[in-house]
């Protein structure tokens, strides 16, 4: 005689139901291990994203990655006027400005990237930079760039470091971080998580990304944006314990009889840079990455591969003026 018990109809359901719904409930646990922040600073949008078993916990650090965002902006913004880099400007030409060590050793860090580039990279590009205006379309004037450009010379910017001063030894001299501070927050708000015991997460600011550990087991996946196609990707690059930044000309700009004047300026005439679409770098953090694609993409494709080949654990991704791609020679070994 069989031992087994005939399945009724009305049990059969009642497993059928409760099989739906096991399955519509375990992703969104599984998902809730996940936490997603996003939130506009530093003139661009923040993108938080980590991986923690208590959900309180994880809330509390993607508020605190925020939260770090906001006090570097605070500090190194050059349009809020109460920054402690917008009271360099207003002062340095007139006498050593006193810094914190923070501020002292981003600029710091910015000149030796300008020695490294022959000045492609530049953050006294801003003494002409400060008379575009992207949202209402206005570019300085041909008397304006000519009496900015003598002022745009990163060797016109000095630093004590035992008195931790800055001083411009030029008159009309201003500096801008945007290059490599959106860099800097994102590797300090990386070593918040890492403190934290974080192992896999993601941190971005706008252009500018830097990953830990894995997403679901596999390497993040990043991709490079189509410079002429807001929504289009032309690749997509695997990272792990890696940072990418990009920098192109098409994050502010306008555009007047058929030319595009974009934030990228060549520190050699004022103006936007033409050469290149859109530059990407790849390397171990994201305050490099950040210069070095402001770089490169002032550089151009010829020179800007030659740096980077030159460099250790650092890739390239150029989208030249044309359209046409470009890679540094050692991108394949990150596939």
């Amino acid at each position: 005689m069989s031992t087994h018990q005939p399945i009724s109809p009305c049990m059969t359901l009642r497993n059928y139901i409760y099989g739906i719904w096991l399955c519509l409930l375990l992703p969104h646990a599984a998902l809730a291990d996940w936490h997603r922040e996003e939130a506009p600073v530093m003139g661009t949008q923040i993108t938080v994203e980590l991986w923690h078993e208590e959900a309180a916990r994880g809330k509390a650090l993607t508020a605190a990655v925020l939260d770090e965002m906001h006090r570097i902006d605070n500090l190194m913004s050059s349009w809020k006027p109460d920054s402690e880099l917008s009271r360099v400007n207003a002062r340095a030409a007139q006498e050593p400005v006193t810094v914190s060590r923070e501020l002292l050793g981003l600029v710091i860090s910015a000149l030796a990237f300008s020695e490294a580039t022959g000045g492609a990279f530049d953050i006294t590009y801003a003494s002409a930079g400060k008379y575009y205006d992207y949202r209402k379309g206005i570019k300085p004037t041909v008397v304006q760039l000519e009496q900015a450009l003598p002022a745009i010379d990163y060797r016109h910017v000095k630093v004590d470091t035992a008195s931790s001063t800055i001083v411009f030894i030029h008159p009309g001299v201003r500096i801008d971080l945007g290059g490599i501070a959106k860099g800097y927050a994102v590797d300090q708000s990386i070593a918040i998580l890492r403190k934290a015991g974080i192992d896999n997460a993601l941190v971005s600011a706008g252009g500018d990304t830097r990953v830990i550990g894995e997403r679901w087991g596999r390497a993040w996946k990043v991709g490079i944006r189509d410079p002429r196609n807001r929504d289009g990707v032309v690749t997509m690059i695997p990272l792990k314990d890696l940072a990418i930044s990009t920098s192109g000309d098409y994050e502010r700009y306008f555009e007047e009889d058929g030319v595009r004047y974009h934030h990228i300026l060549n520190p050699g005439t004022g103006q936007s840079s033409s050469a290149v679409h859109s530059a990407s770098i790849i390397g171990s953090n994201a305050t490099a990455t950040d210069a070095l694609s402001t770089s490169i993409f002032v550089m151009g494709v010829e020179k800007g591969l030659q740096l980077i080949d030159s460099l250790p654990d650092t890739e390239a991704v150029i989208i030249d003026n044309q359209g046409r791609m470009h890679y540094s020679a050692g991108l394949d070994r990150l596939d």
